[in-house]
């Protein structure tokens, strides 16, 4: 690369404080919940390193790297003519056997519980709020889509990404409606409530950080849909499997993508690399969908996320093995010419997950927690014990 890069030139901006604008009982509930927690960690190491007004090094650094991105990147999309559509794995509302189609997707939907279902419906809402997570994207540093049809590398991503995204909430909800398991309207007042409190995914607007959180995000849905396809195969919907299992396979294909850009980024300038990634673990990946809210259950995305762990779609070791593997495709344990600061976030996420792997051992080796009966919404108050 013509360009010699140093780590402290490669800057980013400190965010600014801001006031959030939510419906009212939007803002209630974001108030406990994020608003919150996002005055939990300061990050002046970060700010230090990357900060500055004009950010002329991240542009220069991004646009570097338009000809790689674009060999390397796009080459993980597939063309429209070549993916699957959600009508594949739906009833065809065409046909005169359509009436059937749908009675067999409600017969088969009587024979799973409900902890699945409560799961299978938090995984959709999650998808469905995929406006914010374009959002994130286009605020980033050096990859933002400046005209909104930019023929950047980073734009196309980030366009073309969000596109094969969509089928997959598309897909979930029309499967859910059909199988008459769940409340479709709380189901929709949820999704409404979490696109308009969006997401603080604490990344700063910085394209390291940013890449950072969404491959480790991209990983925890490839994860948790995976998951969800075997127990629906257990159950014995093969249908809902394979549209579950379809679903891992974009979110996997997609986490190999943001994970190769790191890989990049660690390659030319390390240190930021890995000051970067122990900024965003020690103030923890927040999954996107933290602040989900159906109208009454200020706690639904902590009563969601233990009913998932309960049933093995995603759990505590779960987020252990994902900062494993990252550490491992990244070199971390492997890269030279830190600063001070560097190896001292080094040594920090090399020895993270096996941290919180023994904070959880202890945790469970305590014996049983008290069970808690949660009614969700989504399947008609019925209750839960978690």
């Amino acid at each position: 690369m013509a360009m010699k890069l140093n780590a402290l030139s490669l800057q980013c901006p400190k965010r600014n404080s801001f006031t959030r604008i939510a419906p009212p009982q939007v803002g209630r509930v974001r108030s406990k919940v994020s608003m919150a927690s996002s005055t939990l960690h300061a990050t002046p190491l970060v700010f230090e390193k990357l900060k500055s007004p004009q950010r002329p090094e991240v542009d220069e650094l991004f646009n570097s790297l338009e000809g790689w991105a674009r060999d390397n990147i796009l080459v993980h999309l597939k063309s429209v003519e070549n993916s699957w559509q959600p009508q594949d794995y739906l009833p065809d509302p065409t046909s005169d056997a359509f009436e059937d189609q749908v009675k067999e997707i409600r017969e088969r939907a009587k024979d799973i519980p409900d902890d699945y279902y409560v799961v299978l419906v938090g995984d959709m809402i999650t998808e469905e709020a995929l406006p914010t997570y374009m959002s994130m994207l286009n605020r980033c540093d050096g990859i933002k889509d400046e005209t909104g049809a930019s023929p950047t590398a980073w734009a196309t991503w980030t366009r073309a990404w969000t596109a094969e995204e969509n089928r997959h909430g598309d897909l979930l909800n029309k499967y859910l409606y059909l199988s008459g398991r769940v409340d479709m309207r709380m189901v929709e007042k949820t999704i409404q409530y979490l696109i308009a409190s969006g997401m603080d995914t604490k990344t700063e607007n910085c394209p390291y950080m940013g890449f950072i959180y969404t491959s480790f995000q991209e990983r925890a849905t490839f994860i948790s849909h995976a998951n969800t396809a075997k127990i629906a195969q257990h159950y014995g919907d093969k249908n809902l499997a394979q549209v579950c299992g379809n679903i891992a396979s974009d979110e996997k294909r997609h986490a190999t993508a943001y994970t190769k850009i790191v890989e990049k980024l660690a390659e030319i300038d390390p240190d930021t690399t890995v000051i970067a990634f122990a900024d965003m673990m020690r103030k923890k990946i927040q999954m996107p969908a933290h602040a989900m809210y159906d109208g009454s259950d200020d706690m639904l995305f902590k009563h969601f996320t233990a009913v998932a762990q309960q049933i093995g779609v995603y759990s505590a070791w779960d987020y252990c093995d994902i900062i494993d593997f990252l550490v491992d495709k990244w070199n971390v344990g492997k890269m030279r010419g830190l600063s001070d600061e560097g190896r001292k976030a080094q040594e920090y996420v090399c020895g993270l997950a096996a941290k919180i792997r023994r904070v959880e051992e202890k945790v469970q080796g305590k014996g049983k927690k008290a069970v808690l009966p949660v009614a969700f919404s989504w399947i008609f108050n019925r209750q839960i014990i978690i």
